[in-house]
C-alpha cells in the first residue's frame, strides 16, 4: 500500500488554507498545519483527526518573523514525509500606494514573497533528491492586472507568478511539481483583515470551489491554474505573445527607433 504524502499547509487556520487541509485529509493525506492562530488551528485538527483519521500536527507560526520562519524551513529540510507544500499564507494590501506605511510594505512583502520563497527553496533539494514532490504557491490575478490598483500586494502575486514559472523550468525535469494558483476576490477573512467589506465586491468566488477548482489543475499537473478564467485560450495567448516578444529582443542594439535620426 502507498502511502501518501504529507501536506504542510501554510495560513491554514482559515480561508483558503483551511479548505485545503480538509480536502487533503479527505484524501487521506496527512498534515501539518501553520498559522498564528493556535487555538484555530487546534480546533480544526480535531475535526479533522474526528473526520477523516489522519494524522495532524499543529504548528503556530508568524512568517513574517524570521525566528519562527526558521523553525519551519527547518521542518521541511528534515521531514521526509512532508511530499507537497501548499505556500497560501498571504495578506492583502489596504488602501492605495500612498497609504502605506514602512511597517506595512515589510509586512506584506515578508510573507506574501520572501516567507513563500525560503519556504519553496527549503524543501526543493529535498523533494529533488527524492525525485518527487509538489509546491503550490497561491498567487491572484492581481499580479498581471495593475489596474486594480493594489500596487504593492499585485506586485507581490506578479512575483509569486514568475517564481512558480521559473521553478518549474528548474525543477520539473528533476521530478518536482510546481503549481500556480490565481484567485480572483474569494470569499475569506483576508478582506476583512485588510479593512475591506467583502459584501461590497461585485463578484466573489466561494473557497471551496476555488479550492476544488485548484485541486482539479493539481490533478492536472497544470503549471497556472486560473479557476476564474472561463476561456483558457486567453491564457494560451498570453504565453504566446510573451514568447513572441522574447523572441523579438535583440540585446546587441538598440531597437531603430530609439536610435538618433
Amino acid at each position: 500500500m502507498t502511502t501518501l504524502p504529507t501536506a504542510l499547509i501554510t495560513g491554514a487556520s482559515s480561508g483558503i488554507g483551511a479548505t485545503y487541509a480538509e480536502r487533503f485529509a479527505r484524501r487521506g493525506h496527512d498534515l501539518v498545519l501553520v498559522a498564528r492562530d493556535e487555538a484555530r488551528l487546534n480546533t480544526l485538527a480535531a475535526r479533522l483527526r474526528e473526520d477523516f483519521g489522519v494524522a495532524v500536527d499543529v504548528l503556530p507560526a508568524d512568517l513574517t518573523q524570521l525566528s519562527d520562519l526558521a523553525t519551519l524551513e527547518t521542518r521541511l529540510g528534515y521531514d521526509e514525509k512532508i511530499g507537497i507544500l501548499i505556500n497560501n499564507a498571504g495578506m492583502a494590501q489596504s488602501g492605495g500606494f500612498l497609504q502605506q506605511t514602512a511597517e506595512g510594505i515589510d509586512a506584506l512583502i515578508a510573507l506574501n514573497t520572501t516567507a513563500l520563497t525560503r519556504l519553496a527553496a527549503a524543501v526543493a533539494p529535498r523533494f529533488v533528491r527524492s525525485g518527487s514532490g509538489a509546491i503550490v504557491n497561491i498567487g491572484s490575478v492581481v499580479g498581471f492586472a495593475p489596474e486594480f490598483g493594489m500596487s504593492i500586494y499585485g506586485a507581490t502575486k506578479a512575483f509569486v507568478l514568475f517564481l512558480s514559472q521559473g521553478l518549474h523550468l528548474e525543477l520539473s525535469s528533476k521530478g518536482v511539481y510546481v503549481q500556480a494558483v490565481l484567485p480572483a476576490a474569494t470569499r475569506t477573512e483576508i478582506w476583512e483583515r485588510a479593512g475591506i467589506d467583502v459584501n461590497t465586491l461585485p463578484e466573489v468566488m466561494e473557497v471551496g470551489e476555488l479550492v476544488d477548482a485548484a485541486l482539479a489543475g493539481f490533478d492536472r499537473r497544470e503549471l497556472v491554474t486560473i479557476p476564474p478564467l472561463h476561456v483558457a485560450e486567453r491564457w494560451d495567448a498570453l504565453e504566446g505573445a510573451r514568447h513572441g516578444l522574447l523572441a523579438d529582443i535583440r540585446q546587441a542594439h538598440a531597437a531603430e527607433r530609439y536610435r538618433p535620426s
